[in-house]
């Protein structure tokens, strides 16, 4: 009985800190801090989330400092910066600021619904894993508002991938996660690669370091409102990144 009281307090305990880093997304913020509030608040996991924005042009800032005056400082923290400077910089600056035990990252333009989040810290508790990724390739997951040639793209990297790094994981450039604070914080320090492929990096490090990885299936939405980030020079650069990861890993 005093194993499972523990288990309780620690469960109480828990906090759960979601990184929004952002770059011309005024549109989407609103409607991403709605949703994360509706699922977290019916949960009743205890949270905050840190707008980690990177000097946007178009006002996302000022939409953030309303949103931080509708819901509160306690549950919207605020820490911009003055320019991108990538998104490996933008988590360890928004973990510095972070109060809870488990970080978990998400895209802030509706690609990620926040739905899945209490299934994640779900299956977390379950298994103890030390980290949980949401995953495209797994019954249950999928892609809406692709065209053809660019899922043929997302497969075919994910495929060569899994062939040459056997990361043991289905998804690696997903970018919706939860993971242990002090893994994140190891997995950060632990990587090289900076922007598109900083994500695929980090599961082939978790797999290294012997970290224990879960998997929830989710469906990815293209983005409604504004640009996609993703070029042909981050296609590049994940070619780059994964002859390096196979040539020294």
């Amino acid at each position: 009985m005093a194993v499972t009281a523990l288990d309780s307090e620690i469960t109480k305990s828990d906090k759960y800190s979601i990184l929004l880093p952002t770059y011309n997304e005024r549109e989407n913020l609103p409607i991403i801090i709605w949703l994360i509030m509706k699922y977290l608040d019916n949960s009743g996991y205890d949270y905050e989330v840190i707008i980690i924005d990177d000097g946007s042009p178009d006002g996302t800032l000022e939409v953030a400092k309303q949103l931080q005056k509708l819901y509160g400082s306690s549950k919207i923290v605020l820490r911009p910066r003055e320019k991108k400077l990538g998104l490996g910089t933008a988590y360890i600056h928004g973990i510095r600021h972070a109060t809870g035990n488990f970080i978990i990252i998400m895209d802030a333009d509706l690609s990620h619904h926040p739905k899945f989040i209490p299934k994640f810290i779900e299956l977390q508790r379950q298994h103890d894993f030390d980290l949980v990724s949401g995953t495209r390739y797994k019954d249950g997951g999928g892609v809406h508002g692709w065209d053809f040639k660019r899922k043929l793209i997302s497969r075919g990297a994910n495929f060569i991938t899994q062939l040459l790094l056997r990361p043991g994981a289905s998804d690696l450039t997903g970018s919706f996660r939860l993971y242990k604070k002090d893994v994140l914080l190891k997995l950060i320090d632990s990587c090289v690669s900076k922007g598109y492929v900083f994500q695929m990096e980090m599961i082939i490090r978790a797999r290294q370091l012997e970290y224990t990885i879960g998997e929830v299936p989710i469906t990815f939405v293209d983005r409604v409102y504004g640009e996609s980030k993703l070029g042909g020079s981050e296609i590049i650069q994940f070619a780059k990144a994964l002859l390096y990861l196979f040539a020294t890993t």
